[in-house]
């Protein structure tokens, strides 16, 4: 298998879908916290994280586990291949379109907006990958985010169940931290410094270019969020009369 295995590719980008809505419907079995049951506008988020938290777990493990045993692939971002990199490409897209389906139909687009631009950028990127088989390696770079996401999803979930356990919280609120600096600003910067420097703007070069420079604003957007939620509370706009039970924002 190699680049231009776009037939086996669909099929598994449906596969990953399936699998995806499966998780939905288990989710929905799942015993919720009190908090979650007794304010029924985040029913619908909390299932939506806990499908979230599964891919973080799954995508980003698997992100960091290939290129810790094919470091190779690092010196050929452009054109370095491996199934491995292709198979979690196909999963990761399978989730983007899930998730955006979930959004859509649960009538979240909303408050969720962010999350489908993101989505569909994340998903028009996959697909150019799958079809020319070029710079696959910067996609798995790019997964490695979900590493951090696993933090950030346990972040939210605390917040909305409302455990009673400060010292939990404080704890995940530093590794998130740390987790977001190592996983998701880092290789995002790197990223955005090899193509600005040695991708040609012009095809696939240029629109991956354009997206991942999109990307570093929303990004550091989401950051700033964090920080002013976690760290200077005193900083955050006021959100007196706004309904953020049904917001899929994981930073607020």
């Amino acid at each position: 298998m190699g680049p231009g295995w776009r037939a086996p590719s669909a099929a598994l980008v449906g596969g990953s879908l399936a699998l995806f809505g499966g998780l939905r419907r288990a989710a929905l079995a799942l015993p919720r916290p009190n908090a979650v049951r007794s304010r029924p506008g985040r029913a619908w988020r909390w299932r939506n994280l806990l499908v979230s938290f599964a891919h973080s777990v799954l995508a980003g493990l698997w992100a960091l586990l290939s290129l810790w045993h094919s470091p190779e692939l690092l010196s050929d971002i452009q054109d370095g291949y491996s199934v491995s990199g292709h198979l979690l490409i196909c999963f990761s897209s399978g989730y983007f379109i899930h998730d955006s389906l979930d959004i859509i139909f649960n009538h979240q687009s909303r408050s969720s907006w962010e999350y489908l631009v993101h989505h569909a950028m994340a998903i028009s990127a996959f697909v150019s990958l799958i079809i020319t088989g070029r710079f696959l390696v910067a996609a798995m770079l790019l997964l490695l985010v979900e590493v951090s996401n696993i933090f950030l999803t346990i972040r939210m979930l605390l917040k909305m169940s409302n455990v009673p356990s400060p010292a939990l919280y404080e704890a995940n609120k530093y590794v998130n931290l740390v987790m977001y600096f190592v996983f998701r600003l880092a290789p995002q910067a790197y990223l955005t410094w090899y193509f600005l420097r040695y991708v040609e703007v012009q095809g696939q070069g240029a629109f991956l270019t354009a997206n991942l420079l999109l990307l570093d604003a929303m990004i550091l957007m989401y950051f700033s969020r964090l920080l002013r939620s976690d760290f200077f509370p005193s900083l955050r706009k006021s959100s007196a009369g706004r309904d953020v039970d049904g917001e899929k924002f994981l930073i607020d």
